[in-house]
Order: structure tokens, then sequence, then C-alpha cells
């Protein structure tokens, strides 16, 4: 590792500051190690070989095309379906696994009782008053998320809905998969423009302002100090955050402008229509956006857990690009088609657009993508025929060599007790350093993880 200039003070808490903004760096060899400049020279030699572990979730809805979601082989040699194609660059850095189930989605009826539970793995209680679990990544966050400026990130690309289900299930379930407690979701954070400004802690009469003018003279300073090895991953991270933030720009003045029209209108943003509620009108640059501000968050190590819920259950979400005439929910209803094997393997593109953003994020030996999990999940196997015995999952990242990747792992076979959603989930908890005897409804963790 090449040696620090004495006149630079800097940490992995260092943020460049400027008029009511503060920007986190990315992890960079010619400064200390991410942590405490006063640590012993032990604990300082074991973190240079240590980084974050992170953990994220993309979310998609309804059930993908069941005859076209299937890997096969290991590594190199890995097949993957059409639908899966978009994760070729990474399957090696892919584990693909069929078979595990939530045990209390299914047999309680269709969609919110297959839905709010995903990552909790708790009965859902009917009625008026909402009851489940704390979910997974809610339960990372209060055992470590104190050691970030935020605990987690829960962001969404759809609003979500209010009234009941016909199942006489609350319509939350249907919207949130993030639960900070039995009977409250996170607040999920739909607007790109407030999400990048929580990234940055933007605040003030200034917010309006670009991010990086206002800290441009200590980057400048900064720049001068470091390795050139470094000096060009931090033009390359400062040129990555101006080319979100220009997005930004644009979206910002459109929220703005909702703000007004539901004011005017006397209507609640979320019961307002896309754009006519200030959120990108076209979904592509929605869910990248927020991909975006989760992998920035991950690389300058904001925080280590984000749910990102692309699309909720009864997704109204239409997909014009792909030439599919028909809204999300109901187009996965006719799932062996070509158009719901379009709309399945879109999905499976976002996901790998966060985890090659990831991997592109160099990290001591690897990348960002190699200390992390990244899951993508759904709440169904078959939209046609709301089928929860088994849910898709893919999985990307493997912890820091903790979880072995490049695998096809299917447990269709493996009995209930040994296919259990919560099992993959304290398998990853306890590769996190989380140490918990049980999580949900799961007290052994997932066999091969």
């Amino acid at each position: 590792m090449n040696s620090t200039p004495n006149n630079l003070a800097i940490s992995r808490r260092t943020l460049l500051r400027g008029a009511g903004v503060a920007m986190a760096l990315p992890w960079l060899e010619s400064v200390p190690v991410w942590g405490d400049q006063a640590d012993s020279k032990a604990n300082s030699a074991a973190k240079e070989t240590s980084f974050p572990h992170r953990f994220a979730v993309q979310f998609m809805a309804c059930g993908v095309h069941p005859d076209n979601w299937w890997a096969k082989g290991s590594g190199a040699d890995m097949q993957l379906s059409s639908t899966l194609k978009p994760m070729e660059p990474l399957k090696q850095k892919l584990n693909v696994i069929t078979g595990l189930f939530n045990k209390n989605a299914t047999g309680v009826g269709i969609h919110p009782g297959q839905t709010g539970n995903i990552l909790s793995g708790a009965a859902l209680q009917k009625g008026s008053e909402l009851r489940g679990g704390v979910s997974v990544d809610q339960a990372l966050a209060n055992a470590i998320g104190g050691q970030t400026a935020q605990a987690s990130m829960v962001l969404g690309c759809e609003q979500p809905i209010t009234g009941y289900h016909e199942t006489n299930f609350s319509m939350a379930y249907s919207s949130h998969i993030s639960w900070q407690n039995a009977t409250s979701p996170v607040p999920m954070e739909v607007y790109p423009s407030l999400a990048f400004d929580s990234l940055f802690d933007n605040r003030g009469s200034r917010r309006n302002k670009s991010v990086l003018d206002r800290v441009r003279e200590e980057a400048a300073a900064l720049s001068r100090q470091v390795s050139a090895g470094d000096k060009s991953k931090l033009d390359e991270y400062l040129t990555s955050v101006r080319e979100i933030e220009k997005q930004i720009e644009k979206l910002r003045g459109e929220q703005s402008e909702a703000v007004d029209r539901s004011q005017r209108q006397g209507k609640p943003l979320a019961s307002m229509k896309r754009p006519d509620n200030g959120l990108p009108e076209d979904i592509r640059d929605h869910m990248h956006l927020m991909s975006d501000i989760i992998a920035l968050a991950f690389q300058t190590d904001k925080t280590r857990i984000g749910t990102l819920l692309l699309c909720r259950d009864i997704s109204g979400l239409f997909y014009p690009f792909l030439g599919v005439r028909k809204a999300h929910h109901s187009a996965s209803h006719a799932d062996r088609t070509p158009e719901w094997e379009k709309i399945s393997r879109y999905y499976v593109s976002q996901f790998a657009y966060l985890a090659e953003r990831l991997n592109a994020m160099p990290e001591g030996d690897g990348t960002v993508l190699d200390h992390s999990c990244l899951l993508f999940l759904n709440n169904m196997w078959s939209g046609s025929r709301h089928d929860s015995t088994k849910v898709p999952c893919l999985m990307a990242g493997g912890l820091d060599g903790s979880i072995e990747t490049g695998r096809v792992l299917d447990y269709s076979k493996s009995g209930d007790d040994n296919r259990k959603l919560c099992s993959m989930y304290l398998a990853i908890m306890r590769r996190m350093g989380v140490e918990t005897k049980r999580f949900g409804d799961a007290d052994a963790e997932l066999a091969d993880i």
C-alpha cells in the first residue's frame, strides 16, 4: 500500500464538505484504511485486508417466465436461459437458486399474503391491523447499521397503494418488502432526487446547486495529495456522481412542479400517475438511477444495507419499450408468452446493471461486488397460477469469499424444512457477522450456501 502524505488526515469517515453537503469517499489505497486512525497497529493491519460486507435486495412481483428461468453447469461453463442471459458477464459471481419458499406465504390467498413477508417469513395478519415481522434487511440494519452514517436505504420505483385486497389482506403488504417491526413498513423513497439528497446529506437553500461545485476545493486538494492510481479512481468517482447529478437536476424540477400540481388539484402525489406525480416517465431511467444511488452508497460506505422494490405486487407499470401492451399484473396472467419472457428478462437486466456497477468499483484486490451479497427475489414462481410454493432467486457476490459462487442450487426436492427462504437469510446474516440463533421460521442455515 502506498504511504499517505503527512499533511493529509483522512479516514474511512472522511467527507468532502461544502455548503450544506457532505460527500463520502470510495476506498483509496494511498490513504489510511477505512477506519479510525487512532486504532492500534494490529487493528489497522487487520482492517487492511477486511472490507465492509454489504447486502441488497431487488424485488420483482407476480412471477417470472417459468419455462425460461433455468441455468445448467457451473463457473465459466454455466449455461443461462434467455431470461437469465443478462447475467452472462458475471455468471462466475452468480448463484441461481430455485426451490426455496416461504411457508407463511402459501395457502393464504393470492398477492398481498405472498408478498409482505418475502423478507421476514412471518405470518401476516388480515384485516385493518398490520402484523407480520421484521425483514432481514432491517434485522441487519439493527445489528450493524450503527457502523455507517445511514443504517439502510429503502428505495422503490412505484408508489405504494392503500386499501384491501379481496383476500382481506392490506395492500400495504403488496407495497412494501422492508419492515422495521411487526406492524410498520419502512418508509420507502420513490423519488430519485430525494434519495440522491440523502446520499450526500444535501440540504438547505442550496440543494438545487451542484454538490460537486460545493466540494470542488476539497476535492482538488485531495486529488493533489493521493497517488496517481487513486487520482484516477477519484476522478472516475466524481465523474460518475456528476452523470447522476445531471439526471437528478431535471427530475428535481419535475418533482417540484408535481408538488405544486398536487396542491392545486387537492390530490396526494401517491394517487397521481407518472409523470404527473413527478416520477420519471421512463421506468428504465428510474430503475437505473435508484440502482446508481445504491451503488454509490455501497462504494462510499454510506450504508451497507439496501432494498429496491422495482415494482410492487399487482403492479400497474407498462413496458412500451419492450413492445408489450399489457400492464405488469395483467401480463403476468399469461406467463408463458413471449411478452412475459421479455418482461422477466428486463428485470434480470436491472439486477445485472446493479451487479455490474458494483463489479466495476475496485476495492482492495477485488471489487465492491466481491464484498457484497445481492439478491433478486420474486414473490411467486407463476403469475398465472399465483404459485408461491417456490420462488425465483438470484444471488450475486460472495461476501469476501464466504459464499461460493458460480453455481446452480436446486432445493426443490430437499423437503420443506430444508428449503426455507429464512434459512438462506440466516446464513447471510451470520456471514455478515450477525450471530443469531434463528431468523423468521428458520433456526438452521440453508445447506450449501
